[in-house]
């Protein structure tokens, strides 16, 4: 193999293993072994567990914003980018689960700008200015979009945590449930909502 390939494969086992055991439970030795290669060769191209956990992570982080960004280009109707959204990381997890699996799994490697959350954070400001338009249009205060954003980022995300382990119902039909709780909700927003219980 060629560098690069042996880099390749290390990077392609230590994304299985760390999907299928976590970050913790991972060794070095166990890498090597599945690659078929000795340790001072993983060290070699990544200075150790951390270095090529970041790599994996890195991976699979712009795989996700790819698939999101992509997903909010097409279309200007809110409803439609919405469902597009929901669609795109669903369509992820399903085509993605390993890589899913790692990122939403807690590292101690895993800087500010290298988790999940930090993701959510970078799809949630795409999501606030498509909002911000909108609510701009709709006679809505626009600074609160970035709330909005946050709340159908984080609601589309755990519910795609909680279909990656369950599968049922189907992806569409998942996708059509959560714009339909979002999109409802969204039409019949009061312009300065107040709590009825604390009235």
């Amino acid at each position: 193999m060629t560098g690069k390939e042996r880099r390749e494969q290390l990077l392609d086992v230590s994304r299985a293993l760390f999907a299928e055991k976590g970050f913790e439970a991972t060794s070095i030795e166990e890498i090597a072994h599945r690659a078929g290669v000795s340790k001072p060769v993983v060290y070699e191209h990544f200075g150790g567990k951390e270095g090529i956990y970041a790599v994996v992570v890195d991976r699979e982080m712009q795989r996700l914003m790819d698939h999101i960004v992509e997903a909010l280009d097409d279309g200007d109707h809110p409803r439609e980018l919405l469902e597009r959204a929901a669609c795109a990381l669903l369509d992820y997890i399903e085509g993605s689960t390993d890589g899913f699996r790692i990122l939403v799994r807690d590292s101690p490697v895993a800087s500010s700008s290298g988790t999940f959350s930090s993701l959510l954070n970078d799809i949630a400001s795409q999501v606030e200015h498509i909002l911000g338009v909108h609510f701009a249009k709709q006679g809505y205060d626009r600074k609160l979009a970035a709330l909005y954003a946050q709340a159908l980022v984080g609601m589309v995300a755990l519910t795609g945590q909680w279909w990656l382990e369950v599968r049922k119902p189907k992806k569409d039909e998942v996708a059509a449930h959560l714009v339909n709780l979002a999109w409802n909700g969204l039409s019949a927003m009061e312009h300065k909502p107040k709590l009825r219980s604390r009235s």
